[in-house]
């Protein structure tokens, strides 16, 4: 076995790509390439650092006698599943969706909040109110739904660079991050604005309540005023958390890299679907028994929160199996 398919099975063996092993050498993408090419060979220096970032000899590198599997006996247990390869224009075409994407899921959560709406604020008119507003409920929701389903299917192609480790090609991980550095004060303007919106939502019912009183037609339009300021900051937040979670996919950074891509890919997932399966019964459950759908909606934030709790604890648990804690 010669020096180059030496270098690209410890390479692939270690999960990592070009651009990551390069990182680490302080070299070139291209460097790599050319030395898993066997169009050139690295210096003596960079020979060491190979030696020791993957735990064999410096024998074992440089002699075709001697192969990998010999030499490490227990290198082949080691192998993770292979990269995927990303290409520039199927990441450029995955920024260009994922964008798609963000918007979409953002208007399905609008829509769904701002449902509530219909029903609080024709609550006053006698006896058509309350049917007019559930009617109006139901097709928000139904859109909604539509929404979701849509960005869901359009979006499934790309499902891969959530759940796998990935490879990309030259020049793909400079073009992210140039991506991410032009979105990052537009991410942190959405993000204040959302959450600004969030937190003021209940001025308008309290002020309301307060000048006006309880009973007046006035605090339905207030209540109307808080779920559509609620709905408009949510949307600023998913839309932008949901671009900008794009650009960790493809750098497999935070929520993807490819230590939490095997967690969620064992135990965790089947943990995580029960989950939600699990609070949308009971949201929907309590939804239908009581009628108060302008309450209950509270549950998805609590969920979320409990959710967050539970991978930080799953995650937690595997680093000190793993022995390995950060």
């Amino acid at each position: 076995m010669i020096f180059a398919d030496k270098l690209i099975a410890l390479r692939k063996q270690a999960g990592m790509s070009q651009e990551e092993l390069a990182e680490k050498l302080g070299v070139s993408r291209q460097s790599i390439s050319k030395w898993e090419g066997a169009q050139s060979v690295p210096d003596l220096n960079r020979v060491l650092m190979l030696s020791e970032l993957f735990g064999v000899s410096t024998d074992t590198l440089l002699k075709d006698d001697l192969n990998i599997e010999a030499a490490n006996p227990a290198l082949p247990d080691q192998t993770e599943p292979p990269l995927h390869p990303v290409s520039m224009e199927e990441a450029n075409a995955f920024l260009k969706a994922n964008r798609r994407h963000a918007l979409l899921v953002a208007l399905g959560v609008a829509c769904c909040i701002c449902s509530v709406i219909p029903a609080v604020m024709l609550e006053h008119i006698p006896k058509i109110g309350e049917g007019i507003g559930s009617i109006l409920m139901m097709i928000l929701i139904a859109a909604g739904v539509a929404l979701f389903i849509v960005s869901g299917i359009t979006h499934q192609p790309f499902d891969y660079l959530e759940h796998e480790a990935i490879d990309t090609a030259y020049g793909v991980s400079g073009m992210v991050k140039e991506q991410q550095a032009q979105h990052h004060m537009q991410h942190i303007l959405s993000l204040t604005i959302g959450i600004g919106l969030c937190i003021t939502s209940a001025l308008p019912m309290i002020l309301a309540e307060t000048i006006f009183g309880e009973d007046h037609i006035f605090s339905d339009y207030a209540g109307g005023i808080f779920f559509a300021m609620v709905a408009l900051g949510t949307f600023l937040i998913v839309r932008t958390a949901i671009i900008d979670g794009g650009f960790g996919k493809l750098l497999e950074k935070d929520d993807y890299s490819r230590e939490k891509k095997q967690l969620e890919n064992g135990f965790l997932k089947y943990i995580m679907r029960a989950y939600w399966l699990t609070a949308v019964a009971i949201y929907l459950g309590i939804s239908f028994l009581t009628g108060r759908w302008e309450i209950t909606w509270i549950l998805f934030p609590v969920a979320g929160i409990l959710c967050a709790g539970i991978k930080a604890i799953a995650e937690g648990m595997m680093q000190k199996k793993r022995g390995n804690p950060q």
